[in-house]
């Protein structure tokens, strides 16, 4: 077939609207920049849909027929309406629940182009119908998966871990991968596999179920970035079913940078893959055996004097600081001491929270400016020079059982050096252990000093305290 103008153009397009991708991914990489970045990328993929339904044409050489614009141009008002709608009343402390579901979307997309375009793939090569498989397996376990993420992150679903489930998890795994080897390999007619095709999208979407259920809360930011990941992968499946070169690249983009942003937040918990996958953290050790201590806690007024006398504090924030949502009265604690010639910063860990960047997103909701977010290989340095360091709603990621405690399930594990600070004051409901299991030994530190109760309530109360003063 030879090629008109019209496809010249729209290759073009497609090849602009890849450029806008990528730069709309860079600008991603930073806060400051990340709402442009959000309108460049929003702008190629727009430019992409534009111009397909412009200048599209089948192998026939016909365009689209004038009924299946309108019915595209339906289903696309519909979706950006909706997306618009939530994004709009959607708190920023159930924004990973909205990422969850971007997610399901992304791939229960893909895995449907894959079971209505079957029919065509078995008709063409073997290279098509494995394409076909392979984005029908990755989207539905990215849809199931994305789900459960959803429900867990919500409260609606709990972490179910049972010693069969990694078993279970494997049997279903090669069961799944067999039906789709099957599939690909069978010279059979596409009416004659429908059965083979309807089991590959159930055994796909249980798996994902399966995958996901047992992984815990703290673990939620990598299996959020790879689900993430796996969606882009089975974009980029489908833009091979469509030989539609934007979603390939979008896909591809999607998927690397979810893969590689997976495995940094792996080595930021000095685990692997594997081990988040099958969603345990390892036995206990010597850290649960090892004498506790004695609890000080700390009064109100005499934490308002600590701060207001302080030069340098550091606020450690965790997932109890989104749980209170005590993001805009923690900003207006730390404007306040600034007013007295304190210097404040936060420290943020990576995988603190429930999503990547969760702690990101919180503080910059709160207008927090962003040069006193500071990450922890930035702020590990400066610790011992700090008079107070503020750990609210963070547990795990500053327990020093990682440096001094081999047997630990945490050991190893990169930590923000809240013990090297000069006083420490942890905001806590109760003495409840992190999302690893194990005794936080910094709470009975000398320096230490606990103060009980909601970290919203307990925040304001010091911002009372300190305006007494």
């Amino acid at each position: 077939m030879s090629y008109t103008v019209g496809d010249t153009l729209l290759e073009l397009s497609y090849l602009i609207a890849a450029l806008l991708f990528v730069v709309g991914l860079k600008l991603l990489s930073h806060p400051e920049t990340a709402r442009r970045g959000n309108l460049w990328a929003a702008g190629g993929m727009g430019l992409a849909m534009i111009t397909t339904l412009l200048l599209h044409k089948n192998s026939n050489g016909e365009g689209i027929s004038l009924t299946n614009v309108w019915i595209i141009l339906a289903a696309i008002g519909i979706g950006a309406a909706i997306g618009w709608i939530v994004a709009r009343k959607v708190k920023m402390t159930a924004m990973p629940q909205l990422v969850s579901l971007y997610n399901a979307t992304g791939g229960g997309a893909s895995m449907l182009v894959a079971l209505l375009e079957y029919p065509a793939a078995m008709a063409g090569d073997v290279q098509s119908i494995l394409v076909t498989v392979l984005g029908l397996i990755i989207g539905a376990i990215a849809f199931s998966g994305s789900l459960i993420a959803f429900g867990k992150l919500d409260g609606r679903v709990g972490d179910i871990m049972k010693p069969f489930m990694t078993y279970l998890n494997l049997v279903l795994l090669v069961a799944t991968l067999g039906t789709g080897a099957f599939i690909v390999a069978s010279p059979n007619p596409p009416a004659e596999m429908l059965w083979a095709i309807y089991t590959l999208t159930a055994l796909s979407l249980v798996y994902g179920v399966m995958f996901v259920m047992p992984i815990g809360g703290a673990d939620m930011p990598v299996v959020i970035s790879l689900l993430n990941s796996f969606t882009g992968i089975a974009a980029a499946m489908a833009g091979f079913i469509y030989n539609n070169e934007a979603m390939i690249l979008g896909g591809i983009l999607v998927g690397a940078a979810g893969m590689i942003l997976t495995v940094l937040m792996c080595k930021a918990m000095n685990r692997s893959l594997i081990n988040v996958i099958i969603g345990a953290f390892g036995g206990g050790g010597a850290a649960l055996d090892r004498e506790q201590g004695t609890i000080k806690e700390i009064t109100l007024s005499d934490a308002a004097v600590l701060l207001s006398y302080s030069q340098k504090v550091v606020v450690i924030p965790g997932y109890g600081l989104a749980v209170a949502q005590a993001q805009h009265i923690a900003h207006e604690l730390d404007n306040l001491l600034e007013g007295k010639g304190v210097e404040v910063k936060y420290a943020i860990h990576p995988v603190a929270g429930r999503m990547p960047g969760h702690m990101n997103v919180l503080l910059a909701e709160a207008d927090v400016p962003y040069e006193k977010l500071v990450e922890m290989d930035d702020i590990n340095p400066d610790m011992p020079n700090v008079d107070v360091a503020i750990v609210v709603g963070a547990n795990d990621v500053v327990n020093p059982a990682a440096y001094d405690d081999p047997s630990s399930p945490i050991y190893g594990m990169p930590i923000i050096d809240a013990h090297l600070a000069k006083n420490i004051i942890i905001m806590k409901r109760g003495m409840g252990k992190g999302y690893a299991g194990i005794e936080n030994f910094l709470f009975f530190n000398d320096k230490t000093r606990m103060l009980f109760g909601d970290a919203k309530s307990s925040i304001q109360k010091l911002v009372s305290e300190i305006k007494s003063m």
